[in-house]
């Protein structure tokens, strides 16, 4: 198992607490100044920005989520008094849960304030949660163990340093950061083969994942022409371009097919 490694602060959050004006802020939202941010970057101007929101669809019968089997760990048996499923694909009325939606490209070279609050993944009943979630570089990942039992967490990036620590005491918790944008890095427990989990790992505030109904916002973004990228775990990306003028809304709609594994957006 490797050693649990250096937290990293961002050179971003260093600029903004050497200047105090560095704040949290969440996926969806964004605490901007029209001001200019060493060297010339700019900032959002809050006066101009509007926002993106949309719902995903997906057409056709998905294959039922795998039941999980956890007689190989008697408290995880306990912790679940119900047949338990894999959350591949959440559905109802049509509508698709679990998909992130971000910006993918268009944003230019505007500068952000460094989150400091921590995005928060627990292990509770031998599942992670949530399934799927945003996080900036640089913001502290806050990992809890909350079952009575041992857990790992195990990181499998690409463009990131992979970490894989134990956590065999109920109440344990740890930090970890992300050095560089990645979408998406994928958890998986070594202990319980069945827990999964995935991250999406962007160096700016503009990302969201579909609530039950299928729903997502993005907010606070300023003018400008981008590239909207939809991923879910089992059917792909799905893109669009949309144009957005100041202070301007626009809706977008996202279509998964079954069976395509890689889709275009409708």
């Amino acid at each position: 198992m490797r050693p649990r490694r250096a937290a990293v602060v961002s050179a971003a959050c260093a600029l903004g607490l050497a200047l105090s004006i560095c704040s949290g802020c969440g996926g969806s939202r964004t605490a901007n100044s029209p001001a200019t941010a060493g060297e010339g970057t700019p900032r959002v101007d809050p006066s101009t920005v509007g926002g993106i929101s949309g719902t995903v669809t997906l057409d056709g019968t998905p294959p039922p989520n795998a039941a999980i089997m956890m007689n190989a760990d008697p408290v995880c048996l306990k912790e679940n008094k119900t047949p338990q499923f894999q959350e591949t694909y959440e559905v109802k009325d049509g509508k698709l849960a679990n998909v992130f939606v971000y910006i993918k490209s268009g944003l230019g070279k505007y500068a952000f304030d460094q989150p400091t609050d921590p995005v928060i993944i627990s292990q509770k009943n031998c599942r992670y949660s949530p399934h799927v979630f945003g996080i900036r570089v640089g913001q502290p990942l806050t990992i809890l163990n909350d079952d009575p039992t041992l857990h790992n967490i195990h990181a499998l990036p690409k463009n990131n340093p992979e970490f894989n620590v134990g956590q065999p005491v109920q109440g344990m918790k740890m930090n970890e950061t992300f050095t560089a944008p990645e979408v998406m890095v994928p958890f998986k427990c070594d202990v319980h083969g069945w827990m999964n989990a995935y991250a999406g790992v962007l160096d700016h505030p503009y990302f969201a994942v579909t609530a039950a109904d299928g729903t997502f916002s993005l907010t606070g973004v300023p003018p400008g022409s981008y590239t909207i990228e939809a991923w879910h775990e089992k059917l792909g990306t799905a893109t669009q371009s949309v144009t957005l003028g100041p202070t301007e809304t626009r809706t977008l709609a996202f279509t998964f097919t079954v069976g395509a594994p890689t889709t275009t957006a409708h």
